[in-house]
């Protein structure tokens, strides 16, 4: 009688220390959630040159709602982008292509960097405004900048970035050594792709090896990288999927994305439409993630392609900038 009797209070207490946790737990969330979640009013700013219309300025001016960090990194992965709508019922490759292109050439927010910032670098264009992290983690040296490239590109922004005391990690296939260090520079030969080697295919020549920058940022032990640059010739759109699905991007401040729209890109499947579709899908993903376009290139040296066609006189390739502006310096 008396172990039943035992065993019954027990059983109480264990349900009680239990709730009482799950109690605490949301309380406490709730509470510094709020304060995260609630608005502040940031005082608007005009400039004499202002190119971005009065939606997208308001949108430039207002505070993100930004998720408490330690539920971006319990966000659980998918296996899948979600597609945006039809640009039309028609499904036609000039509505999709028409959507597509005015997108990626308004810039949602402006950034004004100050005079004494770092020179700009050509198309390669940073954000440097007071408003955002990036300027202040260069000024303290505490600067993280991730190249992904596949050989043979410009790497005059990486050198500045490096001279100015950011921590600078190159990742290219076709350097010889397996890791070089020049000051603040790191090179390292290895190609980011959108998925890690199978261990079951042995390659002929291990020259040089392949993995998924998740997989790149555990290794390192890297968990913020202030400035991506991504120039990897056509494999951007697969690159980008696998940070959106594996929830890669919230530890990244800057992203600056070359795009190359003469054909879908590897591994892209689909009718032109369909591609296209995905194109503008997987940049709205990096805007719900608190992305927002601060730059647009368009290179005029490029041919005038747009899968293989000319239409509304886009060029081949641009490079694009985008700023998180959810994003906490380290």
């Amino acid at each position: 009688m008396n172990r039943c009797v035992l065993a019954r209070v027990c059983v109480l207490l264990s349900v009680l220390c239990l709730g009482a946790h799950v109690y605490v737990e949301f309380k406490g969330y709730y509470v510094k959630g709020w304060k995260t979640l609630a608005p502040t009013k940031e005082p608007q700013k005009h400039t004499k040159t202002q190119r971005i219309s009065e939606e997208n300025r308001e949108l430039s001016d207002s505070v993100p709602t930004c998720y408490p960090s330690s539920r971006q990194y319990r966000k659980s992965l998918r296996w899948k982008i979600e597609l945006e709508p039809w640009a039309s019922e028609s499904h036609s490759l000039e509505d999709e292509a028409f959507r597509f292109i005015k997108y990626i050439t308004t810039p949602q927010v402006s950034c004004r960097n100050p005079a004494d910032s770092l020179p700009a670098q050509g198309s390669w264009a940073l954000c440097l405004d007071n408003r955002f992290s990036l300027a202040r983690s260069i000024k303290t040296k505490h600067c993280r900048v991730y190249s992904l490239g596949l050989g043979g590109e410009d790497k005059q922004l990486e050198k500045v970035l490096a001279k100015a005391g950011c921590e600078v990690h190159c990742f290219d296939p076709s350097i010889r050594e397996a890791h070089l260090q020049d000051a603040h520079m790191w090179l390292h030969r290895l190609s980011i792709d959108w998925r890690d080697p199978n261990p079951a295919i042995m390659t002929q020549r291990q020259h040089s090896s392949t993995k998924k920058l998740s997989t790149v940022l555990n290794h390192y032990g890297h968990r913020q990288v202030d400035v991506l640059k991504v120039d990897m010739e056509s494999a951007e759109w697969k690159i980008l999927e696998n940070l959106i699905l594996e929830n890669v991007l919230h530890s990244v401040g800057v992203l600056l994305l070359e795009v190359h729209l003469h054909w879908a890109g590897f591994e892209v499947s689909g009718d032109e439409p369909s591609v296209v579709r995905y194109w503008f899908s997987l940049l709205k993903e990096l805007e719900n993630t608190h992305f927002r376009l601060y730059h647009s290139y368009r290179d005029p040296a490029k041919p005038r392609l747009f899968l293989r066609k000319n239409i509304h006189n886009a060029s081949s390739t641009y490079i694009l900038g985008w700023v998180n502006r959810c994003y906490s310096a380290w």
